[in-house]
């Protein structure tokens, strides 16, 4: 098996999983407490700097940052079903919407919830409104991002998009909940829910 995640099933690795069951290849998880702190041990801050989770290992290569991981997993075991060919047209919209989550969804919604004051001049991300607007340009009025087609982009920016719903960090708005629920169906986003949830009751991190 050469594939390994170091994973918190409480940090952003959990949507690594859903990318994982994608495409299909065989990993291990190897759990870090995070609630411990041992994101910060030296073995971890060898493999990203940042000491923080997701890092994916593949035989030698190092990923971190979860998009960037998503992206790296479809190039390399779902190009031209999972990642549009290299010249495929669908491309540069795969592209945008896969970082337009970490770059503005992200950093826009915890603005906003922080109430924080900036220029927005300055700050890539934008204003909120005009976050939400191109949200819901990217999904109306079809199935997936990339129109009846599902790509990594929907697990990436999908993934974002479910949990800011769940922690009431977006408006609920009905044609957000309608793509979600369509990304519901996945069997594979279904097999990281059970996976994530075996690792949560094992670990007993549901408990207060």
């Amino acid at each position: 098996m050469s594939i390994v995640l170091y994973y918190h099933p409480y940090s952003r690795a959990a949507n690594v999983v859903w990318m994982l069951e994608e495409v299909q290849v065989p990993y291990e998880l190897r759990y870090v407490d995070i609630q411990t702190g041992e994101q910060k041990r030296p073995e971890i801050t060898a493999l990203n700097r940042m000491g923080k989770l997701p890092i994916l290992q593949d035989d030698s290569a190092v990923v971190t940052e979860s998009a960037a991981i998503g992206v790296y997993l479809a190039d390399r075991y779902a190009l031209g079903s999972l990642a549009p060919a290299l010249d495929d047209p669908n491309r540069g919209t795969y592209l945008r919407w896969s970082f337009f989550a970490p770059s503005v969804i992200e950093p826009g919604a915890m603005a906003k919830a922080a109430g924080w004051n900036f220029r927005e001049g300055a700050a890539g991300f934008g204003n909120y409104d005009s976050m939400v607007s191109a949200i819901q340009s990217a999904i109306t009025e079809r199935e997936f991002l990339l129109g009846d087609r599902f790509s990594m982009a929907d697990v990436i920016f999908g993934g974002t998009l479910r949990y800011m719903l769940r922690f009431k960090m977006l408006e609920p708005l009905p044609e957000f909940a309608k793509y979600v629920e369509q990304l519901e169906l996945r069997p594979a986003l279904q097999r990281a829910n059970t996976v994530n949830a075996k690792v949560i009751e094992e670990r007993g991190l549901g408990r207060s």
